[in-house]
């Protein structure tokens, strides 16, 4: 059998469990996502897969995050520089500063 395409991929189904709100990070084993608006439990929804987003950065985090650099999040949704014991978020695509709330990361997978 030879593979059959789908769909474009920049969204993947996700039935969750309990109810996600809109803009949560979805992580599934070593895929990872967010969601683009309210889930329902137990309905179908999507959770994006590509795209630019702004993850929240921990407050006390000193470090400046530089465009081109990978960057991974706890599981709930932290951006950091530390892989151990965090999933791959992506790459971020504007510098950050120690004093912004925020970090902007292409999602990859």
């Amino acid at each position: 059998m030879q593979a059959q395409y789908i769909h474009d991929g920049k969204q993947v189904d996700f039935t969750p469990d309990v109810d996600v709100p809109v803009g949560s990070l979805v992580i599934q084993g070593d895929l990872v996502g967010v969601t683009k608006r309210d889930l329902k439990a137990d309905t179908l929804g999507s959770i994006a897969v590509e795209g630019v987003f702004d993850f929240p950065k921990d407050p006390a985090d000193a470090e400046t995050y530089t465009a081109g650099q990978k960057v991974y999040a706890t599981n709930d949704g932290i951006v950091t520089d530390v892989p151990d014991g965090s999933v791959f978020l992506g790459k971020v695509v504007d510098d950050a500063e120690p004093t912004d709330n925020v970090v902007r990361v292409r999602l990859s997978q």
